[in-house]
């Protein structure tokens, strides 16, 4: 069974809103969620997790909410933080992560800190059993490859593409995924432009698909009710789920 990771915004529209949508998203076919962390610069998101992070600072989102959020979802669904360094950073990591594994935080997703200075963390995530997901972009040499993979936990976040989240771009991406199979075991899982248009074919030879930019879409469509972005998100996991799995 192909594995579905979802994105979601932290605190948009609100903290209940967002605990009753991971949750919903778990009933839904979603593997493993990903807690993103507002912050004013996410240079690695398109513009709509861009918009979203930005419309939740404006309604004063903190760091405690994130807390609070992952205390109601992380006992019912594999919950990962996704965030930029600062972001955890400032809440000081000697005491963030045992906090984050107390909690039930399963791993966090910082795409700005490069390998090497990831590296100076990694004791610190293995004393709480936490995974810092590792990333491999199509700009990496097989050498480099190697050496990001190494010791790669809980899954591999392959890049699909050159670029920022949400951008769709299509590519063959056989090559690129047996280049990162020859050197690891760890499951692999495809992001940037995965929907319900492109997860079939994003998949092949993948583990698994992370979604972002499509459910955010859905969270920043004003026309539409709480509820309603609720049931629209959990139909669109449930769709995506199976065209993975076709």
């Amino acid at each position: 069974m192909k594995k579905l990771v979802a994105y979601i915004t932290s605190g948009y529209p609100d903290k209940s809103f967002s605990v009753d949508l991971a949750l919903s998203l778990g009933e839904n076919g979603v593997d493993t969620l990903e807690l993103g962390v507002p912050f004013s610069d996410p240079v690695a998101d398109g513009p709509s997790i861009e918009l979203a992070n930005q419309k939740a600072l404006e309604l004063g989102f903190k760091f405690k909410d994130l807390l609070d959020i992952s205390k109601e979802v992380a006992p019912k669904v594999d919950t990962l933080w996704m965030g930029y360094f600062n972001s955890f950073y400032q809440q000081n990591m000697q005491k963030l992560l045992p906090l984050a594994k107390e909690i039930g935080i399963n791993g966090l997703i910082i795409p700005d800190v490069p390998h090497e200075e990831a590296l100076t963390y990694k004791e610190l995530f293995a004393q709480n059993e936490l995974a810092n997901i590792s990333f491999v972009a199509p700009t990496d040499s097989p050498e480099r490859i190697k050496e990001l993979v190494s010791d790669a936990q809980k899954f591999i976040y392959m890049v699909a593409y050159t670029g920022i989240t949400g951008a769709g771009t299509a590519e063959d991406l056989q090559p690129f995924l047996a280049s990162i199979k020859e050197y690891t075991q760890t499951p692999v899982y495809v992001g940037f432009g995965v929907n319900e248009k492109t997860a079939k074919a994003k998949v092949q030879g993948a583990d698994g698909v992370i979604v972002g930019s499509a459910f955010i879409n859905i969270l920043l469509n004003d026309t539409l009710s709480n509820s309603q972005k609720i049931i629209q998100c959990s139909e669109l996991a449930k769709v995506i789920k199976g065209e993975i799995n076709a």
